[in-house]
């Protein structure tokens, strides 16, 4: 290990404490929670949570043995309409069918899954009665299909139950769920190795989610060979949405300063802040979407740079699945929820849909200009990750310099000019401020405090990139 990679231990920036502030005592990562008479205080602890993870081209034929090994009878196979004539499905079914394996398959996902598709996709798993479960696609299919095997497990819940507050109650889940197989065909969101599904609450028009441990994937299959048939702008965007978690887990509130310290460890969430772990995935995640994401985007055969993506949707989901995000994913919520008519390219959908990963980096550089004077070491640290340099930078310019170099990378992979091309305008402000406030599991993480003014001088910021 190079010296350079250990300066994550000392990067956190605060105003001067009154403890002592040798380097025996300021260690970011060993501070002592206080215990004021009231009982609340920050926390003092976080947990590390993963799904098993199994990796290897071809991995995928596996699947109907590892089903045969926990003795499953009876499978619910979920994915989406596009998928289900793709090879990634295909191959699934012949492994199922070979290993004598019954199963019905649930095809009717929503890319950008919504309460009402959580809901049909729960109905199907409460009549099938399924004791194991495998979902092949992206993000939106293994969040349905996560959301549907907690339902189907607790059925007399009410749907708000296990949502996250303030939308819902944010119950903790006690009951045991069935095991459920990830089969992830894009290298984006990770939720092969987490806890949480995020969906539209179209009441609301803004997206929320589930966030548990008991949730997550028993098994993920990562098989590289399921990138080669997708096309380069969901690449892009997948890509995007892995740099994002990166970013947002590495700069997020450290996991000592969140508050309340949970009364009992089930309340503990899976979004818990910074932490040494988590940080070790994110920078890992980081240094390959560097290396690899403009590859992968211009070049469909490079298998090593779509492998290498694969990996690191994984590698950052293990960081934010316990670190969590924060801004950027706050303020995407309403970016994805309130779409008028944009329409990405390279996505059959019949919908107005802004992929998740455009939704999400499109604030990126107005985001990370903002939090930087909590954090600038580690700002200044990923910028020059990304391909800055920070040879000569002062503490101060940490903001602008990896603003700056995340709209170099945008700009080189021809990515939207901001928010004012893919529909909105100032007017739209207010509307997606008040979508960002009830997304408070994630925009407590961030590391700098936020009003509404600030949102919406976020969101003016990023109506236009370049």
């Amino acid at each position: 290990m190079r010296f350079q990679d250990l300066k994550v231990i000392k990067v956190w920036t605060y105003p001067p404490r009154s403890r002592c502030q040798c380097p025996t005592h300021s260690h970011t990562y060993s501070q002592a929670p206080g215990l004021p008479a009231s009982g609340k205080t920050t926390d003092y602890a976080f947990e590390m949570a993963v799904s098993n993870i199994r990796y290897g081209a071809g991995v995928t034929k596996e699947v109907g043995m590892d089903l045969q090994n926990m003795g499953a009878k009876n499978v619910c196979l979920m994915t989406d309409k596009n998928l289900s004539q793709l090879p990634p499905v295909q191959v699934v079914m012949d492994s199922l069918v070979k290993n004598g394996i019954n199963f019905k398959v649930y095809d009717n996902v929503r890319v950008e899954p919504t309460d009402r598709s959580f809901m049909e996709a729960i109905e199907f798993a409460k009549k099938g009665a399924f004791d194991a479960y495998v979902a092949v696609g992206g993000g939106s299919t293994m969040d349905t299909c996560k959301a549907a095997n907690l339902y189907a497990s607790s059925p007399h819940s009410d749907f708000l139950d296990y949502v996250n507050a303030p939308i819902g109650k944010g119950k903790p889940v006690s009951v045991p769920l069935k095991p459920l197989i990830a089969v992830p065909t894009t290298s984006g969101t990770g939720s092969e190795t987490t806890g949480v599904a995020i969906f539209d609450y179209e009441h609301l028009k803004v997206k929320t989610g589930i966030a548990s441990r008991a949730i997550k994937p028993t098994l993920g299959l990562i098989d590289p060979l399921h990138t080669l048939h997708l096309p380069d702008r969901v690449v892009a965007n997948s890509g995007f949405d892995v740099l994002c978690h990166a970013l947002e887990s590495y700069t997020a509130l450290p996991y000592h300063m969140r508050s309340p310290c949970p009364s009992n460890p089930i309340t503990r969430p899976a979004y818990q802040g910074s932490n040494p772990i988590s940080d070790i995935w994110a920078i890992h995640a980081l240094r390959i979407v560097a290396k690899y994401l403009k590859r992968a985007v211009r070049n469909p055969d490079d298998l090593e740079a779509r492998s290498n993506m694969h990996l690191a949707s994984a590698f950052a989901g293990i960081g934010f699945g316990n670190a969590g995000v924060h801004l950027c994913h706050g303020m995407s919520y309403p970016i994805s929820g309130l779409v008028k008519t944009y329409k990405a390219k390279d996505y059959n959908v019949d919908h107005p849909l802004v992929p998740h990963g455009l939704s999400v980096v499109l604030t990126s550089p107005a985001v990370f200009s903002f939090t930087a004077q909590m954090s600038p070491e580690r700002h200044l640290e990923t910028a020059e990750i990304l391909g800055a340099d920070t040879h000569t930078a002062r503490i101060p310019d940490a903001g602008p310099i990896l603003a700056d170099t995340l709209r170099k990378f945008l700009f080189d992979l021809d990515v939207d000019d901001g928010l004012a091309s893919i529909g909105y305008s100032k007017a739209d402000i207010p509307a997606l401020v008040k979508g960002t406030l009830p997304q408070e599991r994630v925009t407590k993480l961030a590391p700098r405090p936020q009003s509404e003014e600030d949102l919406s001088a976020l969101f003016e910021a990023s109506m236009k990139l370049y």
